[in-house]
């Protein structure tokens, strides 16, 4: 690709996880899910791509040059485990953190970003953290940004707190070197850390959907993942707390990604986007990322559900 016909901007999604036969059939898959919310929206200048890593598939190591940024998903594996995929994730994301690429860690990602950087991960002591909850900003967060470099996505100014869906058993036991904490609720220290202008983990899932977190907890209850009661209070804190501030999030992460810049959305034909519409979006034939023949599954999460 020459310079003169290379987008604006070019970022890859890395799919740690199959589409559930909901995300699927309502939202055309996670891709959409995805860009849909960290996408800049319906304008020219920028093109995403995608790679399902739980699969094996990784951008090439010459190509990483090629791309602004790097978003990688939640999963129902272990950010702390071994398997082959995994290693090379951590990998992968040690690579890009030495060429200086910003990467985005949701859920997994959040903990998959902090065991590359030498932090360490591992299960929940408070266990399970299913539900809409208040994530509170650390206090003096600006003014240290002022000091200094880094941080600058932040922007201006940041609210006290915002609701954020959580669905996860696993979270951040130690920062890796260099790392300020974002934000923490009540049950996890961790909710939200950066390295700098170049790693931002986030433990919740600003991507999702009230919606989809229903059919989640749904999920989790009926193959006994989490009792019962458990899916009841997930279900109450939607309505109490009134759903998250998903647009505070998804600009926090879009700011991230393009260092405070905007632009609009290229996508492949191939790979289409859906624009959500009231919480939901059509099913996009041929939207699922990667068509390797692997099944769909119905997710049990360890490290965070998807």
């Amino acid at each position: 690709m020459t310079a003169a016909a290379r987008p604006a901007r070019r970022y890859a999604l890395l799919l740690a996880l199959w589409d559930s036969d909901y995300a699927r059939k309502v939202y055309g898959g996670y891709y959409n899910v995805f860009v849909s919310a960290f996408g800049s929206g319906g304008g020219a200048g920028e093109r995403w791509d995608c790679f399902r890593v739980i699969a094996g598939e990784f951008p090439a190591a010459d190509d990483l040059a090629t791309y602004d940024g790097f978003v990688v998903s939640g999963s129902p594996h272990d950010a702390h485990g071994e398997e082959p995929w995994v290693r090379r994730l951590v990998a992968l994301v040690q690579t890009l953190h030495a060429m200086g690429k910003r990467v985005l860690g949701i859920c997994f990602g959040h903990q998959l970003l902090c065991r590359a950087l030498g932090g360490r991960v591992g299960r929940a002591r408070g266990g399970w953290d299913v539900g809409v909850r208040t994530v509170n900003f650390a206090p003096g967060l600006l003014q240290a940004q002022a000091q200094g470099p880094g941080l600058g996505f932040l922007g201006g100014g940041l609210p006290r707190s915002a609701s954020l869906i959580e669905v996860h058993q696993d979270e951040v036991w130690e920062l890796p070197p260099g790392a300020t904490v974002l934000a923490s609720s009540e049950k996890t220290r961790v909710e939200a850390f950066a390295v700098g202008e170049t790693a931002l983990g986030v433990q919740g899932h600003p991507e999702y959907t009230a919606d989809i977190l229903l059919n989640l907890v749904d999920r989790l209850t009926a193959q006994g993942d989490i009792e019962g009661r458990a899916g009841e209070e997930a279900q109450r804190s939607v309505a109490e707390i009134g759903g998250p501030d998903s647009k505070f999030w998804r600009a926090l992460c879009r700011s991230f990604l393009r260092g405070g810049g905007g632009g609009g959305v290229v996508v492949s034909s191939t790979r289409p986007v859906t624009e959500v519409a009231g919480g939901r979006a059509g099913a996009v034939a041929g939207g699922s990322c990667f068509a390797g023949g692997a099944p769909l599954v119905q997710l049990a999460c360890r490290a965070g559900i998807n």
